[in-house]
């Protein structure tokens, strides 16, 4: 894409900015990190759920907030947010494959004031998304940047593919997600070793979100004994889950949020969103 049409398109997508929606006080904020990636590290995280309720969380603020559903063969997100999937060919797979796209046509607007969401089509063919490299993912982030106060990623955990390493790559931070499982430490390490094996900055991706904790016997201190920070942490709470199978968000929606559960998402929420 050449410059001027580049510019064409940033004024294009200035206009649905935050900065044309929010109050004068917020027109002059400028996140450092807008870009925010997270990661399970393994089985029984449940990221979608995560992130749903925390952009909602981050929407409330203030801010334009894009979510990023990378999970490209089981998309997720859009049920979170009980918003209908794009079309088999559009949404996602569209502005990867064009730098000609609208993204305001491919974008779902969900239900919620400031909160939008990129997603692949569940009936997209798997093989289809094995020809996007660095570059295809790297163009749509830059799109979303300049569009968007703050983008939320959800990173599938499969090095092999170009939307995990991509994503790392090109996240401005990063977040583990973690069940209280043996293999947690274990497999974070594996995969930054890897990354950085192939030129990936790994130093974004040390702190840790636990998620869904049941108070079973895990050893916390691996975690800080491999260099990781836990940034929250997340119980297990059944009404979350049922909110979620019913298109609701637990943090919005349900009459009565556990304390725990909502005293560090909403940490969360004001350090990305305060910065």
């Amino acid at each position: 894409m050449d410059r001027k049409r580049r510019i064409g398109l940033d004024s294009i997508f200035q206009k649905i900015s935050s900065k044309d929606l929010v109050g004068a006080e917020l027109q002059d904020t400028s996140l450092i990190y807008s870009v925010v990636g997270f990661i399970p590290a393994t089985d029984f995280t449940d990221n979608a759920l995560l992130i749903s309720n925390l952009a909602y969380l981050i929407s409330q603020k203030g801010l334009n907030t894009c979510v990023v559903d990378l999970k490209v063969f089981y998309p997720s997100l859009y049920q979170h947010f009980d918003a209908a999937p794009p079309k088999k060919g559009s949404g996602l797979i569209k502005v990867l494959k064009s730098d000609k796209v609208d993204f305001r046509e491919e974008l779902t607007k969900t239900k919620y004031e400031r909160l939008y969401l990129l997603s692949p089509s569940p009936q997209d063919l798997m093989e289809e998304y094995f020809d996007f490299e660095f570059s295809h993912l790297e163009r749509v982030i830059d799109t979303l940047k300049n569009m968007f106060d703050i983008v939320l990623i959800d990173i599938p955990n499969n090095p092999p593919l170009e939307f995990c390493l991509g994503a790392m790559k090109y996240c401005h931070i990063g977040y583990f997600t973690a069940a209280e499982r043996m293999e947690a430490a274990v497999n974070m390490v594996k995969l930054l070793d890897f990354a950085q094996s192939v030129g990936i900055s790994t130093a974004k991706f040390m702190s840790v979100i636990m998620m869904n904790l049941q108070n079973i016997e895990f050893d916390y201190k691996v975690m800080r004994e491999t260099g990781f920070h836990i940034a929250a942490a997340l119980p297990l709470v059944k009404d979350a889950v049922t909110c979620a199978h019913e298109g609701k968000l637990y943090i919005k929606d349900s009459p009565i949020v556990n304390k725990y559960f909502k005293k560090d998402i909403q940490k969360l929420a004001d350090r990305l969103a305060d910065q």
